[in-house]
């Protein structure tokens, strides 16, 4: 594959609508480190969406630093869904809890309307497993301190469970690292890298 083409947030939807086929439903990949936009940018394409973050396991039961690692993650059954959804069927998905860090039930995620766009994003939505079924693979980046900003504030407003201290920690040790053995392979496998070093809360709309 040669250089991925850039752009910046602002331009990303209309920029990942414009190199997908139109009159057929077609199905994105988005991918990049914890707390670069990846959620976001899906709600910004579609409604229908599927989070990797849906299919991790039970985090207590791995060791803490494997809980992030692709082969724990129940990948065959999030291809399983994107097919059913290309193919305009629904599909039962998992529900993962940031709060639970578990599995705590399951949901039914519709079809987009034909044409329509399925959008796939997490850390591993550019896993060698997904990319045939992709039609579209992107790669959003922000800079480390940005996205730790960014999860301090989910942690801090209590969007999600741990806290600041406890996110922090997993941060450094696991995530970070974690991701960094699959980055260049997402890296080379993605058509369009998207720029996000915005968006992160003032620090004076943090919760006291």
């Amino acid at each position: 594959m040669g250089d991925p083409s850039r752009v910046c947030f602002d331009h990303a939807p209309d920029a990942i609508r414009a190199r997908v086929a139109h009159g057929r439903t077609a199905v994105v990949g988005l991918t990049g480190p914890v707390g670069s936009g990846k959620s976001t940018l899906a709600a910004l394409l579609s409604p229908c969406i599927l989070a990797t973050d849906d299919y991790l396991p039970d985090y207590d039961r791995l060791p803490e630093h494997e809980r992030d690692e692709p082969h724990h993650a129940d990948l065959p059954r999030l291809a399983e869904n994107i097919r059913a959804l290309r193919e305009g069927r629904p599909a039962r998905v998992p529900v993962w809890s940031f709060h639970a860090h578990a599995r705590t039930g399951e949901r039914d995620v519709a079809p987009p309307a034909a044409p329509g766009l399925i959008v796939v994003e997490g850390l591993h939505a550019l896993h060698t497993s997904l990319l045939p079924l992709l039609d579209l693979a992107v790669y959003v980046d922000a800079p480390r301190g940005v996205r730790w900003e960014r999860w301090e504030y989910l942690e801090t407003s209590g969007v999600r469970g741990w806290g600041p201290d406890r996110a922090r920690a997993f941060f450094d040790a696991v995530a970070e690292p974690t991701f960094a053995r699959y980055e260049p392979g997402y890296r080379a496998a993605a058509s369009l890298i998207v720029l996000n070093d915005a968006g992160v809360p003032r620090r004076d709309t943090f919760p006291a």
